[in-house]
C-alpha cells in the first residue's frame, strides 16, 4: 500500500502498514471510507457504517446537580395487630423502574426501602440531608399503612415495626416535614399513597399557573405534595398510585411538571375509588412557589 484515503483525508502508514485516523462522529450512524493505493495505482475501496451514541449524563433542567428518589413501599408488619398488605412494594417497585428508565434519574440515586422500620427511614432521610445540594432535586413516594388522628390533628405512616398498642414506631408527618426543611433540594416533590393531613397544605386555589413556563416553575425552588387523600384505612388496590405510574408511563413531553402529572390523573382517581386526591405545596418548609419538573430521557 502506498497511499491511504479515511475520508478522502490522506492517512500515514506506519510499520506493517499500520494506521490510526481520527474521525468525528455525529449521533446515529456515519460513514467511513477507506481508499487505499498500491505503487501501481491500483485502489480499493471499503465502506463502513458506525454507530455512535454519545455518553448520556443526566442533569436537571438548569444542567447541573442530579435528580434523588426515595422509595418506600411497606406492606408486611413485625406486630400482628396490623394487617398486612398485599401491593405496596410492587407499586413502589414500579415507580423505581419508570424514573430509572424513562426519566433522569440514575439508579445510584434512587432508593428503595422494602419493609422499612421506623430507623430505616430516618437513616434514608438524614443521608439526603447530608448529601444534596441546592442544584439537586428530590422525590420521596411513600404506599403503607398510616394514621390520622382526628382529635390530635396529627398523620402518621406505620413503618413495619410500627405497633397498633404504641406509637414508638409511628413516624409524624411532622418530622417529615422537619427534614424537607433541612434537605437543601431546589425543589423537592412528596407523594403520599397513604394519610398525610390536609393540614400540611398552605391554603392556596388548585392549578392555579398551570401553564407557567417549565424554566419560571424550576427557577424558583419548591416543596410540594400529592397524596391519595386516604385518612382513614389503606386500600390495597390502590388506584392513586396505579394511575400515578400509568401517567407517567403514557407521558411524551420533555418537561412535566408535578402539578400538570397531577391534574392528569385526579379525576380518574375520584372516578375509581372512595378517595379525594390532593396536592398543594407544604407549608413553612421553604416552598418559593416553583415546582418540581419531571425530565424525560
Amino acid at each position: 500500500v502506498k497511499t491511504l484515503f479515511v475520508n478522502s483525508e490522506p492517512v500515514t502508514l506506519g510499520e506493517g502498514d499500520l494506521f490510526t485516523s481520527k474521525i468525528s462522529l455525529e449521533e446515529g450512524e456515519n460513514k467511513v471510507s477507506l481508499i487505499a493505493i498500491d505503487n501501481l495505482g491500483n485502489h480499493s475501496e471499503a465502506k463502513y457504517i458506525i454507530s455512535y451514541a454519545p455518553e448520556i449524563v443526566f442533569r436537571t433542567l438548569n444542567g447541573e446537580g442530579n435528580y434523588y428518589a426515595l422509595i418506600i413501599g411497606v406492606d408486611e408488619y413485625i406486630h400482628p395487630s396490623i394487617k398486612n398488605l398485599e401491593n405496596p412494594i410492587i407499586d413502589a417497585t414500579a415507580l423505581r423502574d419508570i424514573l430509572i428508565s424513562e426519566y433522569t434519574f440514575q439508579d445510584e440515586n434512587v432508593s428503595l426501602l422494602k419493609n422499612a422500620k421506623r430507623g430505616d427511614i430516618i437513616l434514608a432521610l438524614d443521608y439526603l440531608a447530608n448529601k444534596l445540594t441546592p442544584d439537586d432535586n428530590l422525590l420521596i413516594f411513600y404506599a403503607g399503612h398510616g394514621w390520622w388522628d382526628e382529635t390530635a390533628n396529627i398523620g402518621y405512616w406505620l413503618p413495619s415495626d410500627a405497633a397498633q398498642t404504641n406509637k414508638t414506631a409511628w413516624f409524624r408527618n411532622s418530622t417529615l416535614c422537619d427534614y424537607l426543611k433541612e434537605i437543601k433540594s431546589k425543589h423537592t416533590l412528596l407523594i403520599a399513597d397513604a394519610c398525610f393531613g390536609g393540614s400540611i397544605f398552605k391554603s392556596r386555589s388548585v392549578f392555579y399557573d398551570a401553564d407557567k413556563a417549565i424554566n419560571k416553575l424550576y427557577e424558583l425552588s419548591s416543596r410540594k405534595a400529592m397524596t391519595s387523600g386516604t385518612l382513614t384505612e389503606v386500600p390495597d388496590r390502590s388506584a392513586f398510585t396505579r394511575y400515578l405510574i400509568e401517567r407517567l408511563s403514557e407521558n411524551t413531553d420533555k418537561y412535566l411538571s408535578s402539578e400538570q402529572l397531577f391534574s392528569s390523573f385526579r379525576m380518574a382517581v375520584i372516578n375509581n375509588s372512595d378517595a379525594i386526591p390532593q396536592y398543594g405545596e407544604i407549608r413553612n418548609v421553604g416552598d418559593e412557589g416553583g415546582d418540581f419538573i419531571f425530565l424525560r430521557k
